[in-house]
């Protein structure tokens, strides 16, 4: 609280109708699902929705885009590594660990030249 009172509410404000909207999205589906029936051309595509959603995380955070274009470090041997690991293992657990270990060796090894 900066003990500007208009400011102070102006924020709570804001954060009480992002929690509203937040929760009515996220709810929404939830509450009236059984009312609105999904055609099965959406039911098809929401099944790509959690690998859209985790590649459209792990890609920026793998390759950061500067003016020269995307910048490829150890965290890209390390995910390639990982995704070998997956490839023969099919373990989510494998898959960490592989990961964490070859970007550990990888950035072990960067330090010493």
């Amino acid at each position: 609280m900066t003990g500007n009172l208009e400011y102070d509410l102006y924020v709570l404000g804001a954060i009480g109708l992002l929690t509203v909207c937040s929760f009515l999205t996220r709810a929404g589906y939830l509450l009236f699902g059984d009312h609105i029936p999904l055609t099965e051309s959406v039911r098809s595509a929401l099944r790509y929705a959690p690998t859209a959603a985790l590649v459209g995380i792990v890609v920026p955070e793998l390759l950061p885009w500067t003016e020269s274009g995307p910048v490829v470090d150890i965290r890209v041997l390390a995910a390639l590594a990982a995704i070998l690991v997956f490839w023969r293992t099919r373990s989510t657990v494998m898959v960490i660990v592989g990961g964490m270990i070859a970007y550990w060796i990888l950035k072990a090894l960067s330090g010493l030249f």
